[in-house]
């Protein structure tokens, strides 16, 4: 099996940016997933947001969930569970308008760093995007007006926590599924492991990297590239020991945006008589996806092809 790719960014400056932007194209084609160094987010702040969910976890949430894991019996289960994880969650917020100063239980110092925190992972998301648009062959700006609807992109983070589990070959930390939104970045734990994500038939562990960004590709970019980039199917297996911390932002398109494959990329497929998949509106998608996420991505787009109706798809304005 070929190594994990991890892309330093820093390779776009200068005589590198060729074969960095290679290693990119290369990875969204035959991985859906890859790991940035070198991001431009600093160590030192990352490490306060780790310090602060870790803290937060233990103060807050850690005792809730041995409650909750208690109340189920989920300590002393003898069978494989299959409609839930073990994982502590809460979610935050970020675009069109946050919510971070409704969550409750966040000490003020926590929220901030996490609002200055969704403003960097904002800006790397539209980053990756252009680099993506580059690819592709589609114009500069493409991706991130595809995301817009109305009011913007959707974007949110999902902070969760997968403590100790007892039993992890009966449950898992979080069950197999592929993303359904746009693109995924995930700060995670650099010393208990766990997300894995299935290429070629075989479960294959992402590397825990000390201060990297982890990305993947969702269902909609799927789409917009009419498969030439595809999500991936990913897990996370809960731990004998240790705590594991998974912090993933969610840069998505607006609920009422229109996603439909670039025209650019159907005529360039054509040619192999590829699929072309639906166009629909996003949040149709997700009222479909919250039911059926942990199954099989295919027939969801199937299903929305069934639905598809006369959408006005107007040209996409890059200007």
């Amino acid at each position: 099996m070929e190594n994990f790719p991890i892309i330093n960014l820093e390779g776009l400056n200068g005589e590198g940016r060729k074969a960095t932007m290679e290693k990119i194209k290369d990875a969204c084609e035959n991985w859906g997933f890859f790991e940035l160094v070198s991001h431009g987010i600093p160590t030192e702040f990352l490490d306060t947001v780790e310090r602060l969910t870790k803290e937060h976890y233990r103060q807050c949430l850690e005792q809730r969930f041995k409650e909750l894991v208690a109340s189920k019996g989920l300590e002393a289960v003898k069978t494989e569970v299959n409609d839930m994880d073990w994982e502590s969650t809460f979610y935050l917020r970020h675009l069109p308008k946050s919510n971070i100063s409704e969550v409750p239980d966040l000490e003020d110092q926590y929220r901030n760093v996490m609002k200055e925190f969704a403003l960097k992972l904002e800006k790397l998301a539209e980053q990756l995007l252009d680099l993506l648009c580059e690819n592709l062959g589609l114009e500069q700006g493409y991706l991130k007006k595809a995301f817009y609807g109305r009011n913007g992109p959707t974007f949110g983070t999902k902070v969760s926590n997968y403590p100790p589990c007892p039993n992890p070959e009966l449950i898992k930390g979080l069950r197999a599924h592929t993303d359904a939104g746009g693109l995924i970045l995930l700060f995670q734990d650099d010393k208990v492991s766990g997300l894995q994500l299935l290429k070629d038939g075989q479960w294959i562990d992402v590397p825990p990297m000390r201060h990297s960004i982890v990305i993947n590709l969702g269902d909609q970019l799927e789409v917009i590239t009419n498969g030439k980039y595809k999500s991936v199917e990913h897990r996370v297996i809960a731990q004998t020991d240790g705590t594991r911390m998974s912090i993933a932002s969610f840069y998505n398109p607006g609920s009422d945006a229109v996603i439909y494959p670039a025209p650019t990329l159907v005529e360039k497929e054509a040619e192999e008589k590829n699929q072309v998949y639906p166009k629909f509106v996003f949040e149709d998608y997700m009222k479909l996806y919250a039911s059926v996420k942990f199954q099989p991505k295919e027939p969801r787009f199937e299903a929305m092809k069934a639905v598809e109706t006369n959408i006005s798809l107007g040209p996409i304005a890059t200007a």
